[in-house]
């Protein structure tokens, strides 16, 4: 089975997420660097004829900043049965025929928009190994649709576009608010975490191309996984990083 039909199943906790106060919550922060020379990625067919989509660009399937940072990496703390409340709601958008972000972390059952951007249509599809979490028709620009009630169990979704096949995304659905996708520099941050001592686990989507599909689109291998332990302290501050290679 390609990687666009994968499903990464995260742990979940023993129970449903209780929100709770967390008066001497600690805090996580790190980076995730590429440790390797990169591998080269192949660029993604362009929609022809349609005048609100780019050019052919470079598949994101890894993306690097300063020093190696890799961008688009899902760090899970995993465990947490009781803590802060969720954040606000996450969104992911077509832009220029782009599906932004190409990698978004969500809370099950938290509010989750899908939304277009472009005036032209947008037929996103969401795959949780082969089984089709949400199927829209998004045919005007601002359409938007709340997806976080097809969204109740964590694991990771594969987003397509069926009127777009270079169009591609990924959600990550936690089994609570601990997660973080790394940024720019590959740096990521998770406070109000409870005192005490986890699991962390670095989610990635893959990034060495395995071949490419009857439309040119290409597959990929496996999303990786890397898990180390840590210790949060009352309102201490821990480190740590992570390296993919």
């Amino acid at each position: 089975m390609g990687a666009l039909l994968s499903v990464v199943a995260l742990p979940a906790g023993a129970g449903a997420y209780e929100v709770a106060s967390v008066a001497d919550g600690g805090s996580l922060s790190g980076v995730v660097r590429f440790a390797a020379p990169p591998p080269r990625l192949p660029q993604m067919p362009a929609a022809r004829g349609v005048e609100a989509c780019d050019e052919a660009r470079q598949a994101e399937a890894l993306v690097l900043g300063p020093g190696g940072g890799v961008r688009g990496g899902v760090v899970l703390v995993e465990g947490v049965a009781r803590g802060k409340k969720p954040g606000g709601e996450a969104v992911l958008d077509a832009q220029r025929c782009v599906f932004v972000a190409h990698v978004t972390a969500t809370t099950a059952g938290a509010r989750m928009l899908v939304k277009n951007g472009d005036a032209v249509l947008h037929h996103p599809r969401g795959l949780a190994g082969r089984t089709t979490v949400f199927d829209l028709a998004l045919p005007h620009r601002h359409d938007t649709i709340d997806v976080g009630r097809r969204l109740t169990r964590p694991g990771v979704v594969r987003v397509l576009c069926g009127a777009h096949p270079h169009m591609s995304a990924w959600l990550v659905v936690h089994d609570s608010p601990y997660v973080a996708v790394t940024d720019e520099r590959g740096a990521y941050t998770i406070d109000g975490i409870p005192p005490g001592r986890y699991r962390v686990t670095l989610w990635h989507e893959g990034y060495r191309a395995r071949g490419a599909d009857r439309e040119g689109r290409p597959r990929w291998e496996e999303p990786r996984t890397v898990t180390r332990a840590v210790t949060i302290a009352p309102h201490g501050s821990a480190r740590l990083d992570f390296e993919l290679r």
